[in-house]
This record gives structure tokens, C-alpha cells and sequence, in this order.
């Protein structure tokens, strides 16, 4: 072990040691690149005044050229005896030095041979490579719980760090489910998911299963080089109505697997082939519906299975109070089903919405297509489109099961009565499946549906007063 250590450290120390040698190399390939792009500045400046420096040189050469000329004809003109024509070639004289460009150039220099604009201070860049050091692990954030927010099945998460640091390259967001309502544990029965490379102090956990009762987050930042310590953990409590499907009582003509049902034309028979090798001991065609009662006991209170017509399977989770939620999607070649909840007396034949104690609304994709709500054995019809997915929505105190569009939140129907017993979600399916979604909390636009439907009654309760 101590050995391996030793190795560690010598590749560790190594791979450190190159990547300093790459990040030097990376200045000075900078510095030099400034280097040359400033003496290049220079050179150019210094090109520029001597050029005007040269150019000022060379007029006055050229003035000085006219000048002579002009001194060498002054001198002959002081030979002529005529003094009309030496006062004509003054004139010309006079002239031709009134128009030389030599009495017009300055002789001050154009330009300044001075380059002190062009001189450099690194005083504080000095200083500041002086200071270079190796980077600090970063501290670790502070995530602000007054901010976090819980809807809709997201979580959306806040941090802050306890000082401004801005070499932070990024933050790692993880969070653990857990039944736990305490502190935090460092050790849960549940793993932590990590969310990487997030370049915000905020983040929303969308799409989440509720399934746990409470959520544990923590936030680390991380700089170029390293990670530093995760903030201290929080716990968020996620409520939602988690239930799996009853395989134990539902129709022998039903698969059931967890959250999901499919009608199966086969009777149970492939049901039976799992339950193993006894039951084909005792006949060569035994009866799905003895057999299966001999051989299953459920742990919910020993009901019989669904039988006859009644193709139902009912949630395991009994609802006894608060507001749930909860979607059903059909396959598109279900002919027929119905989704309601009911409460725990319902019989073996019995089936959704025909008696006084089940609620539901069923769908029928026979010849058309129609949708209606069921309660008590009566039947009223909703001149809805039938959604392909539908949210259930049921508030134990306040009397009321809703069904939505679970895409548009559309109202569907809503029942409004006293429950008097804990309820069961019901599902009844004859040809095709469906897939049933639990940990979903109330949405936030049906919760504001609610509360714009809880001063009405009219038509959507008329079931209810016929019952």
C-alpha cells in the first residue's frame, strides 16, 4: 500500500510538473508574441519619422538649389550699366524671391526624435507574476434554502459562494433520494446523481419521480485545477402519491408488471406457466381461476382476484386523506378502458363506475370513439376528445376527483361527493395497455383549476346528486 502511495505521488508530482511547464511555456509564448508586437510598433514609428524627417531634408535641399541660382543671377545683374535694365532685372529679383519656396521652409524638424510614448511600465505586471501561486481549492458554496423552490415535479436549486472568487470555472450539482427526514446522512441507501459543468449559481432539477418522501442536494465549485469541498447538504421534501399495480387480485386475463397492465387474451394462462411446475401436476388443463386463487395470497387483505367482466386491477396504496395525482396513457390500439378509484369493497365482478361506492370515466375506441364519466351504474357522456394522456386528480378531503388532459390540463370531468372509506385508483382495460405514472405532484395549473372550480358545481357533479 505504501509503496503504491510512493508511486502515486512520483506520477502525480510528475504530471503536476508538465502541466507547470506547459502553463510557463504558455507566458512566455505570450510575452514574446507582445515583444515582438511592440518592437514592431517601435519600428514602425521610427520608419515613420524618418521618412518625414528625409522628406523636410530633401525640400530643403531643393530650396537650397534655387537659391544659389537666384544669388548667381543678382551678381550678374550688378554688371549691367543701363540703369533701365538693372532696374528691370531687380524687378525680376525681387520676384523670383518673393515665389522661392527656400524663403518659406522651416527649418524646425517636422517630427519629435523623441519615442517616450512608446516606452513600457511592467511594474505591476512584475508584480503580478510575482504573485502567481499555485491555485486554492475553492470553498465550498452556500446554498440558499429560502430560494429553492419545489413544483411540478422540479427542483429548482440556488447557491451562492461565501466570497467572490473568479478563477471558479464551474459547479457540480448532486442529489440523493431518501426517506430519511433528518440531517443529511453521509451514508443513504440511495446514490448520489451527479450534474456536471453547470456555469450558473442556479439550477432546476426537471422530470424527477417523486418516489422518496424528501431529496438530499449539495453543491461543489471547481476551479481549472481542482474541486473543493460540497456544501453543506439540504433536504427538500418531495410529496407525492407513489402505488404500484395489484397483481395479486387483478382479472387473470390482465399482465401486470408494476405500473403497467395489458390485456391478455390468453386467460392467465401465462400467468400460471411462472407460478411453476405444481398446478400441471394436478390436471392437464387446470382452471386459471382455481389455481390461481390456491397458489397467491395477497398481503393487502387475501381479495379474490377480478373475475367475469370485471378485467380490473387496482392500485396498492389506499389514499385516506390530502390531494394526489396521478396519469394514465393508453396504447393506441386500446379498445376499451376505464380509470377511476373506488374504494376497497369493491367485488370480484363488480366493475368501475357501476356501483355507488367506484368513480371513473371509460373510454370506448370501438366503432367511435366516445368518453364519459360513470358512477353508480349511471353514464353521462362528455363531448370531450379523448386526450392520450390522462391526469387523475383526487382531493380526499375536499370530495372531489378530477380527470384533466394531462398535456393541455383541459378539465374533463369532475365528481364531487363525500368519501366516507379510503380509495383505491381503479383501472379496468379490455384489449391493449396501459402505462400508469405515480410520484407526480399536483401541477401547479390544476392546483389553480381547483381552486376556480371549488365555488362551481352545475353539470360536472349531476352524477354524484343522481347516486
Amino acid at each position: 500500500m505504501l509503496n503504491h502511495t510512493i508511486k502515486n505521488v512520483q506520477v502525480n508530482s510528475s504530471n503536476v510538473i508538465s502541466e507547470l511547464d506547459e502553463e510557463f511555456d504558455g507566458l512566455y509564448s505570450i510575452l514574446d508574441e507582445m515583444k515582438g508586437s511592440m518592437a514592431n510598433t517601435i519600428q514602425q514609428e521610427e520608419a515613420h519619422k524618418i521618412q518625414a524627417l528625409q522628406d523636410q531634408l530633401s525640400q530643403c535641399s531643393n530650396a537650397l538649389e534655387s537659391s544659389e541660382e537666384l544669388l548667381e543671377l543678382a551678381a550678374q545683374s550688378l554688371d549691367i550699366k543701363d540703369p533701365v535694365e538693372f532696374l528691370k532685372a531687380a524687378r525680376q529679383i525681387k520676384d523670383r524671391v518673393t515665389m522661392a519656396s527656400a524663403f518659406r521652409i522651416s527649418l524646425k524638424p517636422k517630427v519629435s526624435d523623441s519615442m517616450t510614448h512608446l516606452m513600457v511600465d511592467f511594474a505591476l505586471e512584475r508584480r503580478m507574476l510575482q504573485a502567481v501561486k499555485f491555485l486554492p481549492v475553492p470553498k465550498p458554496p452556500e446554498i440558499d434554502l429560502a430560494a429553492c423552490l419545489v413544483a411540478d415535479n422540479c427542483i429548482t436549486v440556488s447557491w451562492k459562494m461565501p466570497e467572490e472568487d473568479s478563477r471558479i470555472d464551474h459547479f457540480v450539482l448532486e442529489y440523493r433520494k431518501t426517506n430519511f427526514d433528518g440531517l443529511p446522512r453521509v451514508k443513504d441507501e440511495q446514490r448520489w446523481e451527479l450534474i456536471g459543468y453547470i456555469k450558473a449559481t442556479e439550477y432546476t432539477l426537471s422530470g424527477l419521480k417523486f418516489d422518496t418522501k424528501y431529496i438530499n442536494i449539495r453543491v461543489q465549485a471547481c476551479n481549472k485545477a481542482v474541486a473543493g469541498e460540497y456544501s453543506d447538504p439540504v433536504t427538500l421534501e418531495t410529496k407525492a402519491f407513489v402505488f404500484s399495480l395489484d397483481s395479486t387480485s387483478s382479472h387473470l386475463n390482465l399482465k401486470v408488471e408494476d405500473t403497467y397492465v395489458e390485456w391478455d387474451p390468453t386467460g392467465g394462462k401465462g400467468q400460471e406457466k411462472i407460478k411453476g411446475k405444481e398446478n400441471k401436476s394436478r390436471s392437464g388443463a387446470p382452471s386459471p381461476k382455481r389455481t390461481s386463487i390456491s397458489a397467491r395470497s395477497s398481503p393487502r387483505g387475501s381479495r379474490d382476484h377480478f373475475a367475469g367482466e370485471s378485467y380490473t386491477v387496482l392500485g396498492d396504496t389506499a389514499i385516506e386523506s390530502g390531494q394526489h395525482y396521478w396519469e394514465v396513457k393508453a396504447q393506441k390500439d386500446c379498445k376499451s378502458y376505464s380509470v377511476g378509484v373506488t374504494y376497497r369493497n369493491m367485488g370480484k365482478f363488480d366493475q368501475l363506475g357501476k356501483t355507488n361506492s367506484s368513480w371513473c370515466i371509460h373510454i370506448n375506441n370501438w366503432l367511435q370513439t366516445t368518453l364519459s364519466a360513470k358512477h353508480n351504474n349511471k353514464t353521462k357522456t362528455l363531448d370531450i376528445p379523448v386526450p392520450d394522456r390522462i391526469g387523475v386528480y383526487c382531493d380526499f378531503d375536499g370530495g372531489q376527483l378530477a380527470f384533466y388532459n394531462a398535456n393541455s390540463k383541459e378539465l374533463l370531468h369532475t365528481f364531487r361527493t363525500k368519501f366516507t372509506q379510503p380509495l383505491l385508483p381503479g383501472f379496468m382495460i379490455w384489449c391493449g395497455g396501459l402505462t400508469v405514472s405515480t410520484g407526480l405532484q399536483v401541477p401547479s395549473a390544476v392546483k389553480t383549476l381547483q381552486k376556480s372550480e371549488n365555488g362551481l358545481s352545475g353539470s360536472t357533479s349531476s352524477l354524484n346528486n343522481i347516486a
